[in-house]
């Protein structure tokens, strides 16, 4: 594609917890367990245009979560890259995520399969249905996917 520029990705320093606050809010997404010491940024010239993160909860899950990219810079493969990112950096990990049912295709890719109910970690099992209890007033189904390690 022409007109598309170069971006890096980096670790997040304190600087960048307003932004990654800010970008999180403006995404609409989970705005719980923002430290920035989780995360990882993309930049270009020096305008963040992605964040994404692995958080761990209490029961010993880690969770890919909070993949944000600026409107203007969606579709670029932004998001992808911080993805294979975290997946590289955590790759003896276990990864949990949640997302919208119809984005189930999208994280396929990354190796990510669909969990039943019944395979939910204690923190996904508490979490989920109460998310979508709320969530079926705006139509929306969040699903719960799991990517092992490779063997």
């Amino acid at each position: 594609m022409t007109g598309m520029s170069a971006f890096t990705i980096r670790s997040a320093i304190q600087a960048d917890q307003v932004t990654i606050t800010r970008m999180v809010r403006e995404a609409g997404i989970n705005p719980m367990s923002l430290k920035w010491r989780h995360f990882i940024v993309a930049e270009d010239g020096g305008r963040t245009v992605g964040i994404a993160q692995v958080k761990q909860h209490r029961d010993g899950t880690r969770e890919l979560a909070s993949v944000a990219v600026v409107p203007d810079r969606q579709g670029q493969g932004i998001g992808s890259a911080m993805v294979k990112e975290l997946i590289a950096s955590h790759g003896q990990d276990v990864l949990h995520l949640t997302c919208l049912d119809m984005r189930q295709g999208y994280y396929e890719r990354f190796g990510f399969r669909r969990l039943g109910r019944k395979e939910y970690p204690p923190y996904f099992a508490r979490m989920v249905p109460l998310f979508n209890s709320i969530g079926r007033l705006f139509r929306q189904r969040i699903i719960v996917m799991r990517r092992d390690p490779p063997a």
